[in-house]
This record gives C-alpha cells, sequence and structure tokens, in this order.
C-alpha cells in the first residue's frame, strides 16, 4: 500500500511517515500544497492523506485537483479541532473521511484500513481471486485455503496485481508502487523479475495458477 503524506509540520510528518512504514505501507511526503498537487499528477497512490492548512493554500485544493483529475485514491483529510466547515467541506468534496489533531496512531491506523476497505475490498477484510485469498489485517495470503509465506515484497507485489487485475502494470509503476522516493537509488529493474519469480514460484507450488503474464515491452497483467 502507497500513501502520500501532504503535513507542512515536519515533526508531526516524520512522526506520522516512521509510524506508518513500520506498518508496512510505502509513504511518500509533501510539505506543500504545490508539491502534493505534483505528486498526484505524476504517481499513483492509495491513499493520500492531506493536511487542510498547508502554508502555500488549501488542501481542499489539493481535493478538488484529484477529483477533476479522476484520480481513484482514498483521501483522509487532517483538521483541526474545531473545524467544523473544513470537515463538511471536504467530505462534500469527496474526501473518504477526516482524522482530528491530535490525534492517536491507532486511530490514525483505524480510519486508513477502513477507507482501503471500503474503496479496495467492497468493506471486506478478505481480498479473493479465484483460489487465492488476501487477509489483509492478517497480512497472510493461502492458496486454496493453505497459508504461504510470502516476503514482504512479494506480499505487496501480489496485492498490487490483485488489485489492479486485468491491467497492463509497467517495470516502472511497480517499482516506483513498491519502493516510492527510494526507486531513484535502483541501477535496473532487474529485481522486479526477480520478486516476480519468486512469487510465481511459491503460488504455483501451492497449487495455484500462473496468473501474472509477460507483456512483452509493456509490462506485466494479473490475468484471471
Amino acid at each position: 500500500m502507497k500513501l502520500l503524506l501532504v503535513e507542512d509540520n515536519i515533526h508531526l510528518a516524520d512522526d506520522m511517515h516512521n509510524f506508518l512504514v513500520s506498518d508496512g505501507f510505502v509513504v511518500e511526503h509533501a510539505a506543500t500544497l504545490h508539491e502534493g498537487i505534483k505528486r498526484i499528477n505524476i504517481y499513483h497512490y492509495d491513499i493520500v492523506i492531506v493536511d487542510i492548512g498547508l502554508p502555500d493554500g488549501n488542501g481542499l485544493d489539493l481535493i478538488k485537483k484529484m477529483k477533476s483529475n479522476n484520480i481513484d485514491a482514498g483521501i483522509l483529510i487532517v483538521t483541526a479541532k474545531n473545524a467544523i466547515e473544513d470537515k463538511v467541506h471536504g467530505l462534500d468534496l469527496g474526501a473518504d473521511d477526516y482524522i482530528t489533531k491530535p490525534f492517536h496512531k491507532s486511530e490514525l491506523n483505524a480510519r486508513i484500513r477502513s477507507i482501503l476497505r471500503r474503496k479496495k475490498f467492497n468493506s471486506s477484510n478478505i481480498l479473493t481471486i479465484n483460489e487465492i485469498k488476501v487477509d489483509t489485517l492478517a497480512a497472510q495470503v493461502y492458496v486454496k485455503d493453505n497459508p504461504i509465506m510470502l516476503t514482504k515484497k512479494e506480499y505487496d507485489l501480489l496485492l498490487y496485481f490483485m488489485y489492479n487485475h486485468n491491467k497492463v502494470l509497467t517495470k516502472e509503476s511497480i517499482a516506483e508502487h513498491l519502493w516510492g522516493d527510494h526507486i531513484d537509488q535502483a541501477d535496473s529493474f532487474d529485481f522486479i523479475y526477480n520478486h516476480i519469480k519468486n512469487l510465481r514460484k511459491k503460488i504455483v507450488n501451492a497449487g495455484g495458477k500462473d496468473y501474472i503474464k509477460s507483456m512483452y515491452g509493456m509490462g506485466y497483467k494479473f490475468c484471471e
């Protein structure tokens, strides 16, 4: 799962970033409205967490931009304690939920998970495609109801494929989704092939089908 955190308070942003990364998310940070808009226009995110009060504008303008560009990502707005109008306006614009400062990390986690369930899993914690089942709360993958052990990258890769089944995913989009800002440090995308090879092997060895198809010159597709 890849998140964009749009927050100008550096201390709060660092605290949220470290917590979310420790919880298994890939997190990128933007400190201004301008940088947030730039990122959503270039990269794909599962959820955007946006503070309403930004130094160069209102976080609600980011929501307007996302909706006008048909960007399909969950939106969690961060508001001040008494900002009732901002909460209402944000939800009217299309935000999925809000959280009020100050908040506990457990509440942040719960609201993010709730948005993911509603948008990705039709309010279910279980994602299923044929004989492959993923319990997203337990981070456990099953093939024909038998659990299989995946590395974190293999697990994230499988989820990314299943969310986007029957869509062609380029190597660049896969790498950027899994590694975020750190992808610039990679010399090539050869590591993607190794992760895909290992994921395929584990699924097939457990009795599943190989749904990951190579699209020559384009990338990969998870075909049912």
